[in-house]
């Protein structure tokens, strides 16, 4: 068996001990580099978390539960009763993880980016102050900050939040993007999984440029998550049907957009 000599192995050691040394954040974004998306389990995601915040999760039975309280999405232009939801609009600068709270206004995307109800402003109800100023979603906004803010550090940010609850009873599917294959017209999606009920499907699935699919997941477990970089890749969530037929079935999912400010 050949020698190997001692520089080698000194430089052996230091690749590894650099591996160890890094941060739970600074893999995710070497991953997210790489790959252009990740999957982070459960278990992964509330590492991160608590990286980047002293008291992740906290209050996270308080903020699964404020799922229950979204209203009906009146904008579904199939006509759809599916989709509830409430949103909020926040900004933070180049590299901060602070965030700032803005006005609360209304979502718009254009027809570019959803062909099915994008042109019009679409006003939900605002996420409820003690819902965006608990530890959960702080720290799942504070984990956006660090990760972008590192891959594009001189870029102020544009950030929307999401409540999304997709429903499906009475035998008729639940539809997570009725957009279908699409891009949200943002730099970088987090997508955190809160409750699943009764319910089979609602995989993730990952397309490249040209809109063929590179991967397929499902965020099964509270705080699964998923990030993707909007500007590279497309996206689409299969529709929801129902496990047992006889009680409604739920898909309750945090969705946070980050865009580039001008």
């Amino acid at each position: 068996m050949p020698k190997i000599s001692g520089n080698v192995v000194e430089s052996l050691r230091e690749y590894v001990t650099e591996e160890s040394q890094e941060s739970e954040v600074e893999r995710a974004c070497k991953r997210l580099a790489q790959k252009d998306f990740s999957f982070f389990p459960e278990t992964r995601t509330r590492a991160l978390l608590e990286s980047v915040h002293p008291d992740a999760l906290k209050d996270f039975d308080a903020f699964q539960d404020s799922w229950a309280d979204l209203g009906l999405d009146p904008y579904m232009a199939d006509g759809g009763k599916y989709r509830r939801r409430r949103h909020a609009t926040l900004s933070a600068l180049p590299s901060s993880r602070n965030f700032h709270v803005q006005p609360h206004q209304p979502h718009f995307q254009s027809l570019t980016y959803n062909d099915l109800n994008g042109g019009i402003p679409r006003h939900h109800g605002p996420i409820r102050p003690e819902i965006l100023g608990g530890s959960t979603m702080r720290a799942l906004i504070t984990l956006g900050c660090e990760m972008f803010g590192r891959l594009s550090p001189y870029s102020p940010w544009h950030i929307e939040v999401h409540q999304f609850r997709i429903e499906s009873s009475d035998g008729v599917p639940g539809k997570p993007t009725p957009e279908g294959v699409h891009q949200d017209g943002v730099n970088y999606v987090l997508m955190a999984m809160v409750k699943r009920c009764n319910l089979i499907n609602g995989s993730t699935v990952i397309y490249n440029r040209e809109k063929t699919r590179v991967d397929e997941f499902t965020l099964q477990n509270p705080l699964d998550m998923a990030v993707v970089n909007d500007e590279r890749l497309f996206h689409s969530v299969t529709p929801i049907v129902q496990l047992d037929v006889a009680q409604p079935a739920i898909r309750d999912v945090l969705v946070v957009t980050f865009r580039k400010k001008s």
